[in-house]
């Protein structure tokens, strides 16, 4: 595979480094499969408890350094970051489309994802306001500033492999912080990539070793990461499950979590949709990424006068998926991740049916030439009712449940009748169907779109969701606020000393 010796991967390869270092480690060896053909690519030696202290202790140290460059500094540091992001565009988009299995576009689109954070933040590193307040003393001037918050540790998911990583790092890093990144175990090789790829430029620029950390390893390097309290904000995406534990640890030494866990996703289509629109929004939100998105599109709240036709329109945009190797750019969909994935979404079908779902496009496993890794798998569609248990559960999976409503307001309820609150969207040319669903009684999630599908999240909006998706907030508008420690400055320039509230004390 070229894009490996463009990346610089080995067959085996250390995965701990506190920047142009890589340490030595007696941690399990990773071994990373390819979704797409089951095959080998390379592995990665984990961090062992010796390594993961060196790597904390010297992120520490370069804090003390980095927090004093100015912002606009750090920023320039980032647009450079940017500008190699770009020229490996490619490689690094074949790979994550290889290690993970999305499509080659969506590949290059979350490579994409990384480039426009930078930009983003070099712009932010110019920004980075406080706010100045009227004091009740007099002579008196009050304000806020932001000061750097410290080591900030990284846990990511395996289906955005590298975006969620920049979206937390370069924000993070024109706060004057340090990251500490544990990659997915099931990607990691896209971690040793993106160290790799940010090495020189750090070079370049004499950035203190330590602000990039990378410690590769499974559930026991996030715990570690979660229970130290030299960390004080812990960063972490993936399952509601795994957020619970990340929160609990966190939360019991009074740090700071930042979490971006499941969503349970669904477009409302209203009698007054453009069919058009509907059908290309939820067709991709259902089946992008395999399934494998945040805001995969999970249900159709589709209006019963429209319900039987959109229905038959859906039948046969499914019968037009091309699902194979993502790497042919005519392919739709792609591999799940593994044969994990792969028993969860039989799982799910098989309980969809048990509790009386009707599937109207059948779902299974392909078999044969181009699907030898066993993790291709056919999109699906059920009606089903909300109610379902396991409506009510996120499976990392294509299957895509569709229910018929009344009123804009029993839609209304549909969608926010679900544990998890990322990302909603309402199809309608009617203005006050539109209005209705983004108002205080619309859509109880962080995403709420109209006439767009639920994913596709672009970075100048901030990301996250409510309820069990975690109320974390990344990337794009004042995300940047929790990389900072707030700060409120008073300054008497009177010969006097006021007291606040008109408090009288005389010696």
């Amino acid at each position: 595979m070229d894009f490996l010796k463009t990346l610089k991967l080995q067959q085996k390869n250390l995965g701990v480094s506190t920047g142009s270092s890589w340490l030595k480690s007696k941690g399990e060896l990773i071994e990373s499969y390819s979704p797409v053909d089951g095959k080998l690519i390379g592995s990665v030696v984990s961090c062992d408890k010796n390594a993961y202290e060196k790597a904390v202790q010297t992120s520490l140290n370069a804090f003390k350094d980095w927090r004093l460059w100015p912002a606009p500094k750090r920023g320039e540091v980032v647009r450079q970051i940017g500008e190699e992001l770009r020229k490996y565009k490619t490689p690094l988009g074949k790979l994550v489309s290889y290690e993970m299995g999305k499509s080659l576009q969506e590949g290059l689109g979350e490579v994409q994802e990384m480039i426009d954070i930078c930009d983003f933040a070099v712009g932010l590193s110019r920004q980075l306001h406080g706010l100045t307040m009227h004091s009740e003393r007099p002579a008196h001037r009050m304000y806020e500033q932001y000061h750097p918050l410290g080591a900030v540790g990284i846990i990511s998911a395996f289906n955005f492999p590298v975006a969620v990583w920049s979206w937390n790092t370069m924000l993070a890093w024109i706060c004057g912080d340090v990251c500490i990144w544990k990659p997915s175990e099931k990607t990691p090789l896209c971690g040793i990539a993106c160290q790799q790829i940010i090495q020189h430029v750090f070079k370049n620029n004499n950035v203190p070793e330590g602000v990039s950390c990378l410690v590769s390893g499974g559930r026991e390097v996030g715990e570690w990461m979660s229970n130290d309290t030299r960390i004080p904000l812990v960063s972490a995406t993936g399952s509601t499950r795994m957020g619970k534990a990340v929160a609990a640890a966190v939360g019991q030494r009074l740090g700071r979590s930042l979490l971006e866990l499941g969503g349970n996703n669904a477009i409302i289509i209203s009698k007054e949709a453009d069919l058009n629109i509907a059908i290309t929004a939820a067709t991709f939100g259902a089946v992008g990424t395999a399934g494998q998105r945040c805001t995969t599109t999970r249900r159709l709240i589709i209006h019963e006068k429209i319900y039987n036709s959109f229905k038959e329109k859906l039948i046969n945009a499914y019968k037009q998926l091309k699902i194979g190797n993502p790497l042919n750019e005519k392919n739709h969909v792609g591999p799940l991740i593994d044969k994990d994935a792969v028993n969860a979404y039989l799982n799910a079908i098989e309980q969809c049916k048990s509790e009386g779902g009707k599937f109207i496009v059948e779902g299974g496993v392909l078999k044969g030439k181009g699907y030898e890794s066993g993790c291709y798998v056919k999109p699906c569609i059920a009606e089903a009712k909300n109610t379902f248990a396991i409506v009510q559960h996120e499976t990392f999976a294509p299957i895509l449940y569709i229910m018929k409503y009344k009123t804009i307001e029993e839609a209304i309820e549909l969608q926010n009748g679900v544990p998890q609150g990322l990302s909603s969207s309402i199809i309608s040319n009617n203005l006050k169907e539109a209005e209705r669903f983004l108002s205080h009684a619309g859509s109880d999630c962080g995403i709420a779109n109209v006439n767009i599908g639920t994913s596709g999240a672009e970075i100048g909006g901030a990301f996250g969701g409510e309820k069990e998706t975690g109320g974390g907030r990344e990337s794009g508008s004042d995300a940047w606020k929790i990389y900072m420690r707030r700060q409120t400055n008073t300054i008497n320039y009177s010969d006097k000393l006021p007291l606040a509230q008109g408090i009288k004390f005389d010696l």
